[in-house]
């Protein structure tokens, strides 16, 4: 099979195709069967036989991971328990870490707490020999960030299982040396929005785990090419890929999209969103006046956007 490309067929077909122990790194935003408007792909299975259907990729999956191989679940809360019990029982894997992914621009409830959450399994082949490149992922701590202490360690820390409102108000009590990792989801009007695909992950958070979790030049997998972004992310960080999509649309878009990057190229979203967030504090009530428009740069701090006067209207408008 050739690397560094998309295959528009079912993955549990073509990941039989993928001798064994071929892959370093697989990362997997599944369906989660909660009836999402896929074009090709039914997301409303019984959930036996969303289980069943889990059960075979995982396990081809697994199979063509090498003996040191990681693999990365996405999954929402609907089948996450099964799924861990699974991949740990059924294919022999150890979890290295149960990551709560928290976002903003979550799903908005009627009747529950809002969701603003998916899980992230990080599972092994070997419990003693895996990938984990510990310093390629550290982010600044509060140390850094809040008290300017200067015995923090200067190369930062390791990136919770808490609740927390937004992280930004509260940077001390949000460490990134936590298994809850805070990336804004891929909302519509952000610029890193591919625009063709509803359930797009953000490179950022992509970027974590493939640095984390392999070398360059090895082989990252992802049986459900989706919006391409892990395979985007890999390309830009000096990876392997290779990806299945049953969609040929979708499989088309992520062909145009791997075009458009190259090695090297920095990952789209903020690597350090703490820091790029803007605070509730700035913000301002409903009814009151406004008296200047803000944009928000990677460094946090405010600046008046050019040609806005301090009404909020644009210069020489009427």
């Amino acid at each position: 099979m050739r690397w560094n490309a998309v295959y528009n067929e079912d993955c549990v077909e073509g990941l039989k195709k993928i001798d064994d122990g071929a892959v370093d790194l697989a990362f997997a935003d599944p369906p989660f069967n909660i009836g999402y408007d896929y074009d090709v792909y039914d997301d409303r299975l019984a959930c036996d036989q969303y289980l069943q259907w889990c059960q075979k990729w995982i396990g081809e999956v697994v199979r063509t991971l090498k003996p040191d191989g990681a693999f990365w679940l996405a999954i929402g809360d609907e089948y996450a328990a099964e799924l861990k019990v699974m991949m740990q029982r059924e294919h022999g894997l150890t979890c290295r870490s149960w990551v709560v992914w928290y976002y903003t621009f979550g799903v908005n409830c009627v009747n529950k707490f809002n969701r603003s959450h998916a899980h992230l399994f990080h599972m092994v082949k070997n419990a003693d020999k895996f990938t984990f490149n510990n310093d390629a992922i550290r982010v600044p701590s509060a140390r850094q960030l809040v008290y300017a202490d200067s015995r923090a360690n200067p190369k930062g820390r390791l990136p919770d299982d808490t609740w927390i409102l937004r992280p930004q108000d509260f940077p001390e009590g949000f460490q990134p040396n936590e298994d809850v990792w805070y990336f804004p989801r891929v909302a519509g009007t952000f610029k890193e929005r591919a625009g063709w695909h509803g359930c797009q992950m953000p490179e950022q958070l992509l970027g974590r785990i493939i640095r984390a979790c392999s070398n360059e030049g090895e082989l990252v997998l992802d049986p459900f090419g989706g919006a391409g972004t892990t395979l985007a992310v890999a390309k830009k960080l000096g990876r392997r890929f290779v990806s299945f999509e049953l969609s040929p649309e979708y499989a088309k878009r992520i062909n145009e999209r791997l075009a458009s990057v190259r090695p090297g190229d920095p990952l789209d979203g903020a690597p350090e969103p703490l820091v790029s967030a803007p605070s509730t504090a700035n913000g301002r009530r409903l009814g009151e006046p406004r008296t200047k428009r803000f944009k928000y740069k990677n460094n946090g701090l405010q600046k008046p956007i050019p040609g806005i006067d301090t009404n909020g209207n644009e210069a020489g408008a009427e």
